[in-house]
């Protein structure tokens, strides 16, 4: 996505939502974010450190399912910005429930992070916590919102009533990298559900991201199937993939992160595609 895209999303209606985003968060006595370093909760925390200065902290939980390469976006975006963060340490992989890998696998990784959260909201003082979930987040399976609703957790950008495009132009209008940060998710989501989730297997798929990155590609996923990698890039990265040198990088670069067999997914790289297998009944009528 380009800055020109970008920009040309910037509207009287985003500004609005905007000034409503601040004057709600400026009404919280005090805040921790949940900050991954990605597209929403970084612009969530430049929103909370704007309305509340010292009285918001931005907390990064880091732990096997977190890439390396969020750690030092979500560092080096603090530091631009200056608002408080640290990091504490979060081991959900210890949790039977996650480890199992059922579609409600989120909500479980969610409590912990939140109950790891609202303990330090209680030791700190701090008023409440918030996380960056937004408007065009409600329409896929996460059951990790039900996790939020159970801790009373606060969600600003969807209040304000903030969707994905919105937020990346008011990004780009204050000047945060984040703007056009490709879609991320916990390496987790890489593992079909009913496979286990084990630390070894996130690191497998973190090395391997990493040499795709470092290959020059940017919308990309590596999902684990076992000793096969299904990789999935976004469409316009597609034709460069397919050239037969490419080919063979990228298939150099999956061997060597550990994986036993490499296939390039002909449908790319989509939002969800874990999901693709779960009957989801569609919502009651109103």
């Amino acid at each position: 996505m380009s800055a020109t895209l970008i920009d040309t999303c910037v509207s009287d209606d985003a500004s609005a939502k905007e000034a409503r985003l601040l004057a709600r968060l400026a009404a919280c006595e005090s805040l921790i974010v949940a900050y991954s370093g990605g597209v929403d909760s970084a612009y969530l925390a430049w929103a909370a450190h704007r309305a509340l200065g010292t009285r918001a902290l931005a907390v990064t939980a880091v732990s096997p399912s977190y890439p390396r390469s969020h750690r030092e976006v979500a560092s080096r975006v603090a530091r631009q910005v200056g608002f408080a963060h640290e990091w504490i340490d979060s081991h959900e992989h210890e949790r039977s429930e996650y480890a199992r890998n059922s579609p409600d696998r989120c909500y479980h990784c969610k409590t912990e992070l939140f109950e790891l959260l609202d303990a330090l909201r209680r030791r700190r003082g701090f008023g409440a916590v918030a996380y960056g979930i937004n408007r065009d987040d409600t329409g896929d399976f996460r059951p990790g919102h039900r996790a939020a609703d159970e801790h009373s957790v606060l969600s600003p950008l969807l209040d304000a009533g903030l969707g994905k495009l919105e937020i990346r132009a008011l990004s780009a209008a204050v000047g945060l990298e984040t703007a056009e940060l490709p879609a991320s998710a916990c390496l987790s989501s890489r593992v079909p559900y009913g496979m286990e989730v084990t630390p070894e297997k996130l690191a497998q798929i973190d090395r391997a991201e990493d040499a795709l990155r470092a290959l020059g590609y940017h919308q990309l996923r590596v999902r684990h199937h076992g000793d096969l990698a299904r990789v999935e890039l976004s469409r316009d990265e597609m034709p460069r993939a397919l050239a037969p040198e490419a080919l063979r990088a990228i298939s150099r670069a999956l061997h060597d992160a550990g994986f036993r067999w490499v296939s390039l997914d002909v449908d790319g790289y989509r939002t969800g595609s874990a999901n693709e297998v779960l009957q989801i009944a569609p919502p009651p009528a109103r």
